[in-house]
């Protein structure tokens, strides 16, 4: 049987979210018969308290289906207290955690499937991903050497029998109608997620569906919002991503109103390559897709 993972990103608790479309999604949970479930960032809007209750409720309730996974995106943290350095970084968080525990990259392992493990790219105003551009002073994210060193560490000390799946918030690549890469310094970002010996990354943020190949075996799902934010007037979407015999299928499922609820496209298929070739002191190229120069994160 094919490992489904249901993907959701950006469902934007508070004014931004299109409870029509989240209660649709509750109603479908028990019939996805998905492996995990999977929310890559930015559950809130505005990091408020109301919002987090929400968005616990929502996690509660897709948690009687199947294990929950969930990372905090930008819109989950309090970037407000950045400008305090060492002593606000601990209020960053403080409600993420107050409502989702102390773990902001937990790692869950699907016996005999996959081990599916998070790296923090939402750090508030961090020097890492600072830009010119004064609109993206909390929105853009950036990936830490730590991050991708302990990432590759837990991917490293797993069994080569299960599929390794890298959450992170950000967009990895490139919107195609955005324009933008989610991730400051996208070139050397890409570089690590190629080496942390991630097979499937799932990342949101960008607010468009999309699926790719990434360093000629690493299959990227990027999630569409939930919410009323979404880009161009499209509707509203989820991926499922299924991973079976040497293939991982991604399909978009959208948004068609109460009487459809969501409609699943054509499904996107990439191989399951499965390369563990990469040295243990270096980043390696990003292969297949590259980020151009002076991409501005979203």
């Amino acid at each position: 049987m094919p490992m489904r993972l249901l993907h959701l990103s950006d469902i934007h608790f508070g004014g931004s979210a299109d409870i029509q479309v989240v209660e649709g999604l509750e109603a479908e949970l028990p019939y996805l018969r998905t492996d995990a479930i999977i929310v890559s960032g930015d559950l809130c809007q505005r990091a408020r308290h109301g919002e987090f209750q929400r968005a616990r409720a929502f996690v509660a309730r897709a948690a009687r289906w199947a294990p929950v996974y969930v990372l905090p995106g930008n819109h989950d943290v309090s970037w407000w207290w950045r400008p305090l350095g060492p002593l606000g970084r601990p209020l960053l968080y403080r409600k993420y955690r107050r409502y989702f525990g102390a773990d902001l990259t937990p790692t869950l392992t699907l016996p005999g499937l996959a081990i599916i493990a998070g790296a923090l790219t939402s750090d508030g105003a961090a020097w890492g991903s600072l830009s010119g551009h004064w609109r993206d002073l909390a929105a853009q994210g950036h990936l830490p050497k730590s991050e991708y060193l302990r990432v590759r560490r837990v991917f490293a000390e797993t069994s080569p029998d299960l599929v390794r799946v890298l959450v992170v918030h950000h967009n990895v690549v490139r919107g195609e109608l955005s324009g933008c890469a989610g991730l400051a310094h996208g070139r050397r970002a890409l570089r690590r997620i190629v080496a942390s010996g991630a097979d499937v990354v799932l990342c949101g943020h960008d607010h468009r569906e999309a699926a790719h190949l990434v360093g000629e075996h690493v299959v990227v799902s990027t999630a569409n919002t939930l919410s009323a934010r979404v880009r161009g007037g499209r509707p509203a979407s989820f991926n499922l991503v299924s991973i079976d015999k040497g293939a991982v299928t991604v399909t978009f499922h959208r948004w068609e109103g109460t009487s459809t609820l969501f409609r699943p496209a054509a499904p996107i298929v990439f191989t399951l390559a499965r390369s563990r070739a990469y040295d243990e002191g270096r980043e390696q190229g990003s292969g297949g897709y590259d980020v151009p120069e002076g991409d501005r994160p979203y």
